[in-house]
């Protein structure tokens, strides 16, 4: 395998850095105070979300123009001359994806501080990847860097020699990379539907432009100094509602430092809405519908018949009484969303069932907020097991996170833009300074939008519902519900539905603050999808190109000729996975957890063995990293609504109650003991063939 070639390109003068990042703050924030002022002036919401998702775009796209190179060394690496403090900015900003911009307090929101039965908790979250930067500094950070390398599968081929482990690597830091990817263009097409007002599929492709133009021209050194213009946004974007909020509901906008007053507050008014009859109805409501479903599942085809049956009486009905037009639109359209036949009758109203079981619990299902775990340690033997499960499912979840921070190949590759391994440790430390910053204001954003909704839209009329509301559920009608499912007329808790992709992004609406500080939030937002996108469409590309075309099919493409394939497989990656992200196949922050258990089963054993154990072999990093990757898959995909659905099954695997999310734990330990068996048995059969 070729060495990459030492850079000749001068270090970047750090003080100009400094005093253009400056300036670049100080316009930021001179172009907010102007937008505040056109907006009190008159200027249309109509024009102001369009305004940002297009000068934040172009301003990327400038950064990505003016970058542009056909290097090799800085189309994958920067010419590693990166300063420790930018790039751990520009990891800040690769780090702070769509999960944990627009998602995390969103699972804070829903699942508390330790989660619910069917969530392992938001602070799983906090800590694994916070703890992961730990163990990335520790274990690979200096040892991968000392190497001069491009990417992640250069390290097996280079360690263990040979081109399976490599291929292994390579395809391994495809399919994590891929599932990350469609993640991160799913919350693009969330944030510029929102913002210019159109479909979701549209919003896609509006937002997979600017995904092109950051990348495709300059490789890692165009996304490098994109990242860092796209990082000073997303902490305005994050940090300015939170703070807004704070100051509102305490008096001090230093959340972090004053968000525990609230915690008593909101648990007196979980108490008080779990023993208020009006939320009891809504309990019983949705008790009636699990039941009213569950009665069709008893008999799926007769009772299809006899709903395809009432809903064209109903039609009917509504055309020979000259019902206006609207009335008989929503009957056919009811018709038209029934069950096509008895398979999808079963897993749509086995689907409603688990939602309104679930519903009808107090709070809507919701934990309270503040307590350990889900279950009780000392209650009934259900409730001692329960315990058990989340406490299981946090910490699993906890180590899934951790580990694939440690083998996520773009986050990796993204130290080897820094001059040397001292750099590469510094950059670390900067990293975990610039991602803390936001971190520590995560739960204290998800416990005063809970308090802004229990106590501020519990309680009004349907008809004063904010506007919010209504736009954002005509985005995606899973991220906000508003059902009046008891007939009183007022809402109440438990008839409200928020989904974690949504808690961030309406902030500023559920505060009251001015319509362009939602426009920045959301601006912040497409920064943290944008950046994550970029460094893994980079290395997607580059595994394909690099770490297996050109090794296994064309060996002798030049470097040019590689840069220029890798710009094009970018092109068609992006596509692809805008393709898959139109299905909206999972939340954000499923889809990211998923991403890491895959690279945590599939890279971390092999990689970490190979610096720290002499006797791991070539045969052992294959063994392990395909058990590794095959067992997280097994339980991901039996568990998978699709699969059960197509394969006839009521239930995939169960290991001490795990989540599928959190499978990376089992691919961990499978890939670790495959990984040491094979390397003793290549070890002691290499012994046996010397003696013979």
């Amino acid at each position: 395998m070729s060495q990459p070639q030492p850079s000749t390109a001068e270090a970047y003068p750090i003080g100009r850095l400094h005093r253009n990042l400056l300036l670049y703050v100080l316009v930021l924030l001179l172009a907010l105070a102007g937008l505040l002022q056109a907006e009190e002036a008159g200027l249309s919401r109509r024009w102001l979300g369009p305004l940002f998702l297009f000068a934040s775009v172009m301003m990327y796209a400038v950064v990505g123009i003016w970058c542009r190179t056909s290097d090799p060394h800085e189309y994958y690496v920067a010419g590693r001359r990166i300063p420790a403090m930018y790039n751990g900015m520009a990891t800040a900003a690769d780090w702070m994806s769509a999960a944990s911009f627009i998602s995390l307090a969103g699972a804070l929101y829903l699942q508390g501080f330790s989660g619910m039965p069917g969530a392992p908790g938001g602070m799983a979250y906090l800590m694994g990847w916070t703890g992961g930067f730990c163990l990335i500094a520790l274990l690979v950070v200096p040892y991968l860097r000392s190497l001069d390398l491009y990417t992640v599968p250069d390290y097996f081929q280079l360690r263990y020699g040979g081109r399976w482990p490599r291929r292994i690597a390579a395809l391994s830091a495809v399919l994590c990379s891929f599932v990350y990817v469609v993640a991160q263009i799913y919350g693009i097409g969330l944030i510029a539907s929102r913002l210019t007002g159109v479909q979701f599929e549209i919003g896609i492709l509006l937002g997979l432009g600017g995904v092109l133009l950051c990348s495709f021209l300059g490789g890692m050194r165009a996304i490098t100094w994109t990242q860092v213009a796209q990082y000073v946004i997303l902490l305005m974007a994050f940090l300015l509602p939170v703070s807004w909020l704070a100051y509102k509901q305490l008096g001090n906008p230093l959340a972090p430092l004053v968000y525990g007053e609230q915690l008593a507050k909101i648990s007196a008014l979980e108490k008080e809405l779990a023993a208020s009859p009006a939320e009891q109805s809504v309990q019983a409501a949705y008790q009636r519908r699990a039941n009213e479903h569950r009665a069709k599942l008893a008999d799926v085809e007769s009772a299809l018949v006899r709903e395809r049956t009432e809903a064209r009486d109903r039609v009917r009905l509504l055309k020979d009484s000259g019902a206006n037009a609207l009335e008989v639109a929503d009957a056919q359209r009811d018709l038209q969303n029934l069950p096509a036949h008895a398979a999808a009758a079963r897993e749509q109203w086995g689907r409603i069932v688990a939602e309104s079981e679930h519903r009808a619990r107090p709070l809507g299902g919701l934990p309270a907020h503040g307590q350990a775990f889900a279950g009780n340690p000392e209650g009934t033997p259900e409730e001692r097991a329960q315990f058990d499960t989340s406490r299981r499912n946090f910490l699993a979840l906890t180590l899934c996170l951790m580990l694939g921070t440690v083998g996520l190949p773009h986050l990796v590759t993204r130290f080897y833009t820094t001059s040397s391994v001292s750099q590469a440790r510094s950059s670390v430390a900067w990293a975990l300074f610039f991602i803390g910053i936001l971190y520590i204001s995560a739960p204290a954003l998800a416990v005063m939008v809970k308090f802004e909704v229990m106590s501020g839209l519990t309680g009004i009329r349907y008809e004063s519902l904010p506007a919010w509301i209504v736009q954002w559920g005509r985005v995606d009608p899973s991220l906000v519900s508003v059902r009046d499912i008891n007939g009183d007329g007022v809402v109440q808790f438990g008839e409200i539905q928020l989904g974690a992709d949504i808690v961030m992004l309406a902030t500023p609406e559920i505060g009251g603050l001015p319509y362009v500080v939602s426009g920045l939030v959301a601006a912040g937002g497409l920064a943290a999808a944008l950046s994550t996108a970029d460094a893994l469409l980079l290395t997607l590309s580059s595994a394909l190109v690099r770490d297996l075309y050109a090794q296994d099919v064309s060996d002798r493409a030049t470097p040019d000729q590689r840069v220029v394939l890798s710009k094009f497989a970018l092109l068609a990656m992006s596509v692809l996975a805008a393709a898959v992200a139109m299905f909206k196949p999972s939340d954000i922050i499923s889809l990211v957890t998923a991403s890491f258990s895959l690279a945590a089963s599939a890279l971390v054993p092999a990689m970490v063995a190979g610096i720290f154990w002499a006797g791991a072999s070539s045969l052992g990093a294959i063994a392990g990293m395909l058990a590794g990757l095959c067992t997280t898959i097994f339980y991901m995909v039996g568990n998978a609504t699709w699969f059960l659905t197509w394969s006839g099954r009521a239930s995939g695997p169960d290991w001490w109650g795990i989540l599928p999310v959190a499978g990376g734990v089992f691919g961990v330990a499978a890939g670790l003991a495959a990984l040491v068996a094979a390397s003793w048995l290549e070890r002691g059969l290499g012994r046996v063939l010397t003696l013979r």
